[in-house]
């Protein structure tokens, strides 16, 4: 039997401190410059400058979206109500960085009609309303599409814009359990929450800005805008395409922690160290897990075939038993370097401080406020510098922006 080797000092520091145009398009114009836009230099690649995106408030997906769109470069104009709802904005929420936000009544004939003038100029619309509410506004793509058919019109939601449970209210959660995936994710005993990463950004905002990003593109061929139906419940269940996949074809038990990917095989999962934290083990192939037998000072002639379902249970508990014997930043440095696919699962604060985060500048300081930085990059870039805060200004001065800019 080997023996494990001598730990080495731990790989992550401490806590972080805080051209032409195509036919049917016209000619691009000058980057459009807000209050937010034109304090915003050097912040890397903006493959979307001069796209103009008018967003109207919500919690969820949309800003998510709407701030990947501006990290990209765009302008985007924030269209919020005279009256905070139940989650009002943050003005420091680094979520709404690189945004010029306004404020505006939507029942307020004056402010209706400066809104529709804002979106007669915009090349984007991101709303996350229920079906029918920007209709009953005037607001609808069909209505706006009237002044500006070049609009692209984006909509977020999360049962879909049509179906029977179209018009119920919900969260992330709700959404996700009825697409088969949360009844995947977890220990056998019950399904997990998985934060709101996979219905209300993965399913939901990816798969809206995918849309938005596929309809400007089209734009340049057609001269006109699309609408997107973004539906988490459609998103997410194109997230666990393999998944289908694989049960379709027997290779996939429609059980929790059963599976190669799903926690079940003891060579794929979490163990807990010495000091009650823990190590993510992903030693799918055969050569990385002999890599982590090796790390781990034991003999694969000992253990039970690793490929058999029917000992996973009797390997899973001497994995344990071995990880149980050091600490997460013990085991972290033992197998620096190595082939396992062994690391430590670090806890939010300590992230920022792993040195491949470091080497990419993962994190910014975003005015105090330590946030991911913009992804993906171009050519190589770096994220850029610290990105413009949310900038306040008047629907009349965000209108005269960017009609400044077609003149």
């Amino acid at each position: 039997m080997s023996t494990a080797p001598a730990a080495k000092a731990a790989p992550y520091g401490g806590p972080a401190a805080p051209g032409a145009a195509s036919a049917g398009e016209p000619a691009a114009r000058p980057a459009a410059r807000t209050a937010a836009s034109a304090r915003e230099s050097a912040a890397g690649p903006t493959p979307l400058a001069g796209i103009r995106v008018v967003e109207f408030a919500g919690a969820g997906p949309a800003p998510f979206a709407a701030m990947l769109l501006a990290d990209l470069g765009a302008d985007v104009v924030r269209i919020e109500r005279p009256e905070p709802g139940e989650l009002p904005a943050d003005p420091a929420d680094t979520m709404l960085r690189r945004r010029t936000i306004v404020v505006a009544d939507l029942k307020d004939a004056d402010d209706l009609a400066r809104v529709r003038a804002l979106a007669a100029s915009a090349d984007v619309l991101v709303e996350g309303f229920r079906p029918g509410v920007m209709e009953r506004l005037g607001l609808g793509p069909e209505e706006l599409r009237t002044a500006n058919p070049r609009l692209v019109y984006g909509r977020m939601t999360g049962w879909g814009q049509s179906g029977p449970w179209a018009d119920r209210v919900g969260h992330d959660l709700g959404y996700l359990s009825i697409t088969g995936m949360l009844h995947a994710i977890g220990p056998a005993e019950h399904p997990v929450v998985p934060l709101n990463l996979v219905a209300d950004y993965g399913g939901g905002a990816m798969f809206l800005v995918t849309g938005i990003l596929a309809a400007l593109l089209e734009r340049t061929r057609t001269g006109r805008g699309r609408t997107i139906d973004a539906a988490m419940i459609d998103g997410v269940a194109q997230l666990g395409h393999a998944q289908f996949s694989l049960a379709a074809s027997g290779r996939w038990r429609d059980e929790r922690a059963a599976n190669l990917i799903d926690g079940g095989a003891p060579f794929y999962t979490v163990y807990a160290c010495a000091d009650g934290r823990h190590v993510a083990v992903a030693a799918l192939e055969a050569r990385f897990y002999g890599a982590l037998l090796d790390g781990l000072g034991l003999d694969a002639a000992t253990l039970p075939a690793r490929d058999d379902p029917a000992n996973w249970p009797e390997l899973r508990g001497r994995l344990a038993a071995a990880f149980a014997s050091r600490t997460r930043d013990e085991w972290a440095a033992a197998f620096d370097g190595t082939e396992a696919c062994v690391t430590p699962v670090l806890s939010m604060r300590e992230a920022p401080a792993h040195p491949q985060a470091v080497a990419r500048g993962i994190h910014l300081d975003h005015h105090g406020r330590l946030a991911p930085a913009a992804a993906p990059r171009f050519d190589g870039a770096a994220p850029g510098r610290t990105p413009a805060r949310p900038a306040r200004s008047t629907l009349d001065d965000a209108l005269a922006a960017w009609t400044m800019e077609e003149a």
